[in-house]
């Protein structure tokens, strides 16, 4: 696996953009870099000091059980591109600890969207890879730090300073030579990775830096200054981002920076994507983020919360959120998390093999039933069409760009008999824009009905109202698409739909995948289970990013906008 530099890095996110056959919903001269590695069973996605291993189960798949594919994932905080929060290593005042502070009960799902985003401004110590003996990390300095401002600028609030050592793009490889990434080091049989030590990490918080990143596994030198350095930073409330890859490609200063992952509920850390955005864009990008104008548009991820799908009935659920904890630390009075999930937990990404088959699957699998609403579906549609474009395959250019909100509140229990939903017609769209203007191709159209912030916010036995009570008939569902409405969409040049309802297609099994089938079919992707829609301004700029998780067919991510 040889991951482009340079020049060759614009060429590559194309190629990536070209594979999945979706267009890039962004400005012309706009470019977006993605910045995170694969996530998989034979990359070096997981801590090599005796944490649980990255596992991905495809639980559902498309045939005689089924119309969809599916995965169970398990993972923890510190799996592939991560984010570390500050309780991280920074004790909750509650603990006594000396150590303590407010930011120790700052967790992912409490981080302010303005922090996840800012100006890149990259660090090159390339010069330092693997100049170090075996087992220990060369440092970065403070010196380093001042002689960089010296010849950009001085750092300051709403910057993200990446130190880029070319260290994950030379050593993430599948095993066995993946071996070199984390576990030769830590057995010291090889160098460690260039990282800043304790008094770098105090000088950027002393110039407002709230954000880093690094594309090392840890922003932490080997063998010992691995938790003074998370310390020194954290405690200031700092987050970064660790196991980016390709920042050598960015330039010094410029490019706008942004880490999205899952809003797990009190957790340190989490799975993310990194990513960055050069050119025409990136200057507005950069000083909304500064200015602190970017809206969370993501639901937190809880188990006593109804972010999983519980399907009509007894025994139809799809995997429920788990959480558990290993590696118990006394001074935090904290495990490290690791969750269990289905890929569509939460605000996610609905890629085109979500639905559709691969290449070379015959129909005749299809349960009757499913055959009878195919053979239907076609002769209205055309062909379904098939493909393998999973969510590592989606780039984040493809679900991002202006927003455009079409409001359907008042859709809100108008559909008899239950279980319904009342559905959002091509007729409706057409009003929308008869009544504002035309809907331009690459905007991300977001349905905002309210139905999450009403419904699905709420710890069970209440949250039963979100998904749970619409499926079984005692409420009414949410307002959904059908098949129409997609493919009109499409032929506007729309290539990402958003809902803040719990999904595209509502509660009718038969409606649903006829939704889902021409989504796919048109080379679309969707955005499901949104929230705080109501917040967004006339003219924002929406973001969605989900861990690469190579073969998922679907992905829990964050959900930001900038305005």
């Amino acid at each position: 696996m040889k991951l482009p530099t340079g020049g060759a890095l614009a060429t590559a996110v194309v190629a990536g953009l070209a594979l999945a056959g979706i267009l890039a919903a962004v400005p012309p001269a706009t470019q977006f870099v993605d910045l995170s590695v694969v996530v998989a069973p034979d990359l070096p996605c997981t801590w090599a000091g005796g944490f649980p291993p990255f596992r991905i189960e495809h639980y559902l798949r498309i045939g005689p059980l089924g119309a969809y594919n599916a995965d169970i994932l398990t993972l923890d905080s510190n799996t592939g591109t991560q984010l570390d929060a500050p309780p991280h290593s920074v004790p909750r005042p509650a603990t006594g600890r000396p150590e303590a502070n407010r930011h120790g009960e700052m967790s992912v799902d409490r981080i302010p969207p303005w922090q996840l985003v800012g100006e890149a401004c990259v660090v090159d110590v390339r010069d330092l890879l693997d100049q170090a003996p075996n087992g220990r990390s060369p440092l970065v300095g403070r010196d380093r730090l001042i002689a960089w401002e010296r010849a950009h600028r001085p750092f300051r609030a709403g910057d993200v300073v990446l130190f880029a050592s070319g260290y994950t793009d030379r050593y993430y490889r599948p095993f066995p030579a993946g071996r070199r990434f984390l576990a030769e080091p830590l057995e010291k049989t090889a160098p460690g990775w260039p990282d800043p030590d304790p008094a770098a990490m105090e000088y950027l918080a002393s110039r407002g830096v709230l954000a880093a990143g690094t594309d090392s596994p840890s922003m932490g030198p080997i063998p010992d200054l691995a938790e003074p350095t998370h310390y020194a930073g954290l405690r200031h409330g700092m987050i970064w981002t660790e196991s980016a890859v390709q920042l050598i490609g960015l330039p010094a200063t410029g490019a706008f920076y942004a880490m999205l992952g899952p809003r797990y509920a009190g957790s340190m850390g989490s799975e993310t994507r990194a990513l960055a955005v050069t050119g025409t864009l990136a200057p507005w990008l950069i000083e909304a983020a500064r200015a602190r104008r970017v809206v969370d548009l993501s639901v937190v991820l809880a188990p006593d919360r109804p972010v999983w799908w519980p399907g009509r009935g007894v025994g139809n659920h799809r995997q429920p959120l788990l959480r558990a904890g290993f590696n118990y630390s006394p001074v935090l009075d904290a495990s490290i998390p690791q969750h269990q999930l289905d890929s569509h937990t939460g605000t996610h990404l609905v890629p085109p093999a979500y639905a559709l088959p691969p290449p070379g699957f015959d129909d005749r699998d299809y349960p009757a039933e499913v055959r009878g609403w195919l053979a239907d579906f076609e002769r209205r549609h055309g062909r379904r069409g098939t493909s393998e474009t999973t969510a590592d395959r989606i780039e984040p250019a493809s679900t991002s760009g202006w927003v455009r909100v079409v409001d359907v509140r008042d859709l809100t229990g108008a559909c008899a008999p239950r279980p319904c939903s009342p559905e959002i017609t091509v007729a409706r769209i057409r009003a929308h824009e008869a009544a504002t203007r035309p809907l331009a191709a690459g905007e991300v159209v977001v349905f905002r009905s309210d139905f999450s912030d009403r419904h699905c916010l709420r710890p069970f036995p209440d949250g039963a109202a979100c998904m749970a009570d619409p499926l079984d008939g005692r409420s009414a569902g949410w307002a959904a698409l059908g098949p129409e409405a997609i493919v009109y969409l499409a032929g506007k040049g729309i290539r990402c739909v958003g809902t803040d309802a719990p999904t595209l297609g509502g509660v009718e099994p038969r409606r649903a995948l006829e939704t889902y089938w021409a989504l796919g079919g048109k080379g679309m992707v969707g955005i499901e289970y949104l929230t705080g829609v109501s917040r967004l301004p006339a003219r924002a700029f929406f973001l969605f990013a989900a861990p690469k998780i190579r073969g998922a067919h679907g992905a829990p991510g964050r959900a930001i906008a900038l305005y």
